[in-house]
């Protein structure tokens, strides 16, 4: 489990323009649950999940995680970082070895691991992100741009975090890889259920289709969290707060207001189609 306790964290301290980044942040996230972080920009998403990471330290409060206080003095940092795996937005940008292989391999290697553990890792972790052997081989920048995502990923996992912590992990990628990202997402959940998985995103679609759980980030604060259905049940203040709900939601609703008497708390496409399937006659499970 991971558990803050009244996180604050500011930035320019002292200065003329300081601005709370985070502001008295308590949040529990359980063990094998997928969590989506949203927010407007600059409401404190990205400081947050760097602190999981200790790359920022809070200037007051805890984090604590698997029982562990990371804002301790003296805490080992080094494990932490091996415990908890940050991919930033963009991974592929810091790919950087002459094959997919050594790329993966490179933070293991530095964990000081044989050889032998070092090849069963990167086995391992190249098939929990769906990249086939045959690409071990290739150099990185020969990859696909969802390819290569996934490589970066393979990278962190690698090392065997028990948190693995995403950045807008289908940021930029055409609807193929992004559906392909969202997919591996949910592979790694399935095949590591006791993983805590985070990730930050823009995108209601991906929330609803993807998480467990929904921390809601507005100036600082958190907002509200909760499940998606509890989340997406808040339609208005998340649009007052520079967010919204899926598409498929709006859709609905207006079919609803057409006299169509479809379900209203509809957020992902699944359920769409079994709503109207209903509406129509058809069987919901075909």
């Amino acid at each position: 489990m991971i558990k803050t306790e009244h996180i604050e964290y500011i930035y320019n301290k002292g200065m003329p323009f300081e601005t709370y980044a985070l502001r008295d942040v308590n949040l529990e996230i359980p063990d094998g649950s997928i969590t989506a972080v949203i927010g407007h920009t600059g409401s404190g998403k990205s400081t947050l999940i760097q602190m999981f990471n200790a790359l920022i330290r809070p200037d007051s409060g805890r984090i604590i995680i698997d029982g562990v206080d990371i804002t301790e003095k003296g805490a080992d940092l080094k494990e932490i970082r091996r415990k908890v795996g940050l991919v930033f937005q963009y991974p592929e940008h810091q790919l950087f070895e002459e094959t997919v292989y050594k790329d993966i391999a490179f933070g293991p290697k530095n964990m000081g691991l044989s050889e032998e553990e070092i090849d069963l890792r990167v086995r391992r972790a190249m098939e929990l992100t769906g990249i086939d052997e045959q690409y071990s081989d290739y150099s990185p920048f020969e990859l696909s741009g969802g390819q290569k995502r996934r490589a970066a990923i393979a990278g962190v996992l690698a090392m065997e975090p028990e948190v693995l912590i995403l950045d807008e992990p289908a940021a930029g990628l055409d609807p193929k890889g992004r559906a392909e990202m969202l997919d591996t997402i949910k592979a790694l959940h399935e095949k590591n259920p006791k993983m805590i998985i985070i990730f930050v995103s823009h995108s209601m679609e991906d929330v609803a289709e993807t998480a467990d759980n929904v921390i809601v980030m507005n100036s600082g604060r958190i907002e509200m969290s909760g499940s998606v259905r509890e989340i997406f049940s808040h339609s208005e203040r998340l649009v007052e707060i520079g967010l919204d709900v899926p598409q498929i939601t709006h859709l609905m609703l207006k079919l609803n207001l057409l006299g169509y008497h479809t379900d209203k708390d509809i957020f992902t496409v699944k359920e769409a189609v079994s709503s109207i399937k209903k509406l129509i006659g058809g069987d919901s499970d075909d």
